[in-house]
């Protein structure tokens, strides 16, 4: 069993994708999966910043509090929670047993970076702990990052390994996630929700009913809760899954992006593909 280079360069992206597409709705929810993809003002947000920043750790072997200071404090106004910006403003930084679901939107390079199930689940671990190091923080955390990991694993003729159901079952027999809930269930009465335990299995499942990138990131918005951030989990799950985003989203959100961003992202393709 290996890992599916191609698709894992995809999956950074994915998540910034669907933080761009979602930052629009966080604040005027939509339940209308045909929503508009971008406007003049979709930008990207924290769910970027992080997600940056947790990758530009990994590459260059930082502690993940440092990276994560250093992009947060650079990026000022990208919509931070309170409590995570007195958190990037301190000193010395000390996590506050958060349970929300920054921890989540953040670990999609630790499921495609990490080598083995145990390193994956180890990398985003760490990365939420610094500051969210309830156990529901570092479980939403550790589920996102697994669910990329096994969408990326194929046989040695480079056939997947775990099908969407395999992937429910593991995730819920390990995290006890109830992934057997139908999104048109959910969604009609989903309002918006932080936590990781009210917003991770919700963004898995849009998943888990799509049939590309863009109807996950559809779903995901549609439920009418944390938009960006609820896309922005789906987004690295699809992308890992689907091993394709549409071009016309790539290159708007890429529009979107300053320089040393680009420049992570370009690193973070090389780091994968000679993996």
């Amino acid at each position: 069993m290996g890992k599916d280079s191609q698709k894992a360069t995809l999956t950074l992206w994915g998540a910034i994708c669907g933080d761009v597409i979602g930052s629009c709705y966080e604040g005027r929810p939509t339940k209308d999966t045909g929503f508009q993809l971008f406007s003049r003002y979709s930008r990207f947000t924290d769910d970027t910043v992080c997600s940056i920043a947790v990758a530009d750790a990994i590459l260059n072997d930082l502690p993940f509090d440092e990276a994560l200071q250093r992009w947060c404090r650079k990026y000022a106004h990208a919509g931070y929670g309170g409590m995570f910006r007195r958190w990037i403003a301190s000193p010395t930084p000390l996590p506050y047993n958060s349970f929300g679901n920054g921890s989540a939107m953040r670990v999609s390079a630790c499921g495609a970076l990490g080598n083995s199930e145990e390193s994956v689940l180890t990398l985003a671990k760490e990365s939420a702990e610094v500051t969210h190091n309830h156990p529901e923080g570092i479980k939403g955390a550790q589920a996102t990052a697994l669910a990329i990991w096994l969408t990326l694993q194929v046989d040695e003729q480079g056939e997947r390994v775990y099908t969407k159901e395999r992937i429910k079952k593991e995730i819920s027999d390990r995290f006890g996630y109830d992934l057997d809930r139908r999104y048109a269930d959910i969604q009609p009465g989903y309002t918006f929700e932080v936590t990781c335990q009210g917003s991770v299995p919700e963004a898995m499942i849009a998943f888990l009913e799509s049939d590309d990138y863009e109807s996950t990131i559809r779903n995901a918005v549609a439920l009418g809760g944390d938009a960006d951030t609820q896309a922005a989990i789906a987004g690295g799950i699809a992308a890992a899954y689907y091993g394709e985003i549409p071009e016309e989203i790539l290159n708007e959100v890429q529009n979107r992006l300053p320089d040393d961003m680009l420049r992570v992202l370009r690193a973070y393709r090389h780091a994968v593909e000679t993996l």
